[in-house]
């Protein structure tokens, strides 16, 4: 259900729509959560940046950015530095929407985990919708390692077997082969059409994913890999506040918690475990 200013949303208001945005809005529509939103402007924004979301992972599927383990992971060192953990710090002589934009435009020289690859696809995607000036301004402090993301994202998980374009879901493979750790799961996200995109994976129906996972399992296994009734998404409407306040909005926020778990291929449900952990210790 699609909620604006308090009013239902009519689905005859959709003809302005291309079709990926008329995909989104027919699941929000039929989705029985309600999507309610403040105002049109940030009903759009939502619509627009989930279509940039799908975008950001066909061309991450078309570009030649490798999967890789932490230990194994690479950058380019004009606009990051890799860290003993694996992870992509942002240099202070960079802008970071420049820093996002190379990961796409020189691909070959990126290798990391199917976690990262939805945080960095989420940033694109935020890029292309509110441009380089108010990217620059919210996000100026970019680190990418698994799930750890600025907080302005809004990264939150959702249990819902109900799932958007533009969402992010993960398969579970409970008897992955302790050799081939990295395959204990992926993330993958909803390109709307019945497909998903799971770096490492490609682009493969929830069947495909299902049965890649169950060929890397330990032997005599019967266990089968699963999806999770759950979904990780941004907080869209903060986003699109935020976005709209620009030259007031405070660049000096406290910044998230940096947890070094060396697990690949983790679902954000696990991530939040792994804060919780530390923040209880």
């Amino acid at each position: 259900m699609i909620q604006i200013m308090g009013m239902p949303f009519q689905l005859t208001e959709m003809e302005n729509f291309g079709r990926v945005e008329l995909t989104i809005i027919q699941r929000m529509y039929e989705d029985p959560a309600l999507y309610s939103y403040s105002s049109f402007d940030e009903f759009i924004f939502e619509i627009k940046t989930r279509k940039n979301i799908i975008d950001s992972s066909v061309s991450m599927n078309e570009s030649q950015m490798e999967f890789s383990v932490f230990e194994s992971a690479r950058c380019n060192p004009q606009y990051w530095y890799l860290t003993e953990t694996g992870g992509f710090l942002l240099r202070q002589d960079v802008r970071p929407s420049d820093a996002i934009q190379d990961i796409y435009q020189n691909s070959s020289l990126y290798a990391f985990d199917c976690s990262t690859a939805c945080v960095i696809i989420f940033y694109h995607a935020i890029l292309n919708s509110i441009g380089d000036q108010s990217f620059n301004l919210i996000f100026p402090n970019l680190y990418l390692y698994s799930w750890h993301a600025d907080s302005d994202l809004g990264l939150h998980n959702v249990y819902t077997n109900h799932f958007l374009p533009g969402d992010v879901i993960y398969f579970n493979n409970p008897d992955f082969h302790p050799q081939i750790y990295w395959l204990r799961g992926q993330n993958a996200v909803d390109l709307g059409d019945g497909t998903f995109f799971g770096h490492g994976f490609g682009i493969m129906t929830v069947e495909q994913m299902i049965q890649t996972l169950n060929e890397n399992r330990k032997p005599q296994s019967n266990h089968s890999a699963y999806l999770l009734d759950s979904v990780t998404r941004l907080d869209f409407s903060h986003l699109a506040r935020i976005t709209m306040l620009q030259r007031g909005y405070l660049t000096f926020k406290k910044q998230q918690i940096i947890i070094h778990h060396n697990q690949c291929s983790i679902s954000f449900i696990q991530y939040l475990f792994y804060l919780h952990q530390n923040l209880n210790r």
